[in-house]
């Protein structure tokens, strides 16, 4: 199969010049020259994507592991990864997949590592839904790196998952123009997106990012526009983003734009890559972010890479019972029936 393709989402400029159009960046990109990404390449005016069906990362997981806590809880997913990403996150645990560059553009990248083909693994869209339905995997999740870079696969795959009635998952950071969240809008279930921060210049410094407006935007369309199951995940850092202002900011936004059912994860930051010399977020701190969620109206806040602790369970927002109990990975329903708390009748907001 190959793996080079005809991207979707550009328009062709004078001089052989091309404008991408997936995601927010929207580069310009030169005669043999890629966007920020990396991965997509301008070939004589016409933008190719380099990763067609091109994988980095294969699993069989549990929902709970990306996370999602409302959305199948207990079932199992193929994940799958490929290479490259729209940021350059500098705490990035995955960077040995997501910072890969293909194709040197004009944005000065660092380039982290080479890809070579004995790392690789190529699956068509027709024979991963295959290896999820042989698994027993309930759904897809394109995941490990960010999706949207590889749009023209996970959109060929996500029409092929839902014919044969898999759900569709994107673990994302939310870096998508409308144009291409609209169009994969249809066949996309979930969308577990991450609110890395709340400033302009947190995200520039962190990720790269000119405006995450952008994200905040794309996060509310997905919801609104195309009802998709929305979760929120923010990697606690310290003295980055676990300022009350910021968190607190969040949280508004959160039950303001996607309402106050939709479920927050705040997680313990692990130091990595540029921030190894920082420390590992305090359960204190993590505590300290959920009660601000709950006094901003959220009622579903969990703490996240803290196996074991009482926050990784869903309780009813009513009664206060336990209903769903996670340790680690491991997810045992107990009171629910359906989308009811077995104690009081109260309506739970999770999908099943």
């Amino acid at each position: 199969m190959d793996t080079k393709r005809e991207a979707m989402f550009y328009e062709k400029m004078e001089g052989k010049k091309v404008r991408c159009g997936l995601c927010p960046r929207r580069c310009t990109i030169m005669p043999d020259k890629s966007g920020y990404c990396g991965v997509r390449k301008n070939e004589e005016g016409i933008l190719y994507t380099l990763i067609y069906g091109k994988m980095s990362s294969i699993n069989i997981d549990p929902i709970e592991k990306k996370p999602l806590f409302h959305f199948h809880p207990g079932s199992k997913c193929l994940s799958l990864g490929t290479f490259g990403c729209n940021m350059r996150c500098i705490h990035c645990q995955n960077w040995e997949i997501a910072h890969v560059v293909l194709v040197e553009g004009l944005h000065g990248k660092k380039v982290y590592n080479i890809l070579t083909e004995d790392r690789t693994e190529i699956i068509s869209p027709e024979r991963a839904v295959e290896m999820a339905l042989a698994a027993g995997a309930e759904g897809i999740a394109w995941t490990y790196n960010e999706p949207t870079i590889w749009f023209e696969y996970t959109y060929d795959c996500a029409k092929l998952a839902k014919a044969k009635g898999l759900y569709t998952v994107y673990v994302t950071n939310g870096y998508i123009t409308p144009e291409a969240l609209d169009t994969i809008g249809p066949y996309l279930d979930a969308f577990r997106v991450d609110i890395k921060g709340f400033t302009k210049e947190f995200y520039q410094k962190l990720a790269k990012v000119p405006n995450f407006e952008t994200i905040l935007e794309a996060t509310k369309r997905a919801k609104d526009k195309w009802n998709m199951h929305v979760e929120i995940i923010t990697l606690v850092i310290p003295g980055w983003n676990d300022d009350e202002k910021q968190l607190k900011d969040i949280a508004s936004w959160i039950k303001r734009n996607l309402g106050e059912l939709t479920p927050w994860h705040v997680t313990r930051f692990v130091p990595y890559l540029e921030l190894k010399d920082l420390h590992v977020t305090p359960i204190e701190t993590l505590e300290r972010a959920r009660q601000i969620g709950l006094d901003a109206g959220l009622k579903y806040v969990y703490i996240g890479n803290v196996p074991g602790h009482k926050a990784e369970n869903t309780y009813c927002p009513k009664c206060k019972h336990l209903l769903i109990e996670r340790v680690g990975y491991e997810t045992d329903i107990k009171g629910l029936s359906g989308n009811k708390c077995d104690f009081c009748g109260e309506n739970i907001p999770i999908i099943q």
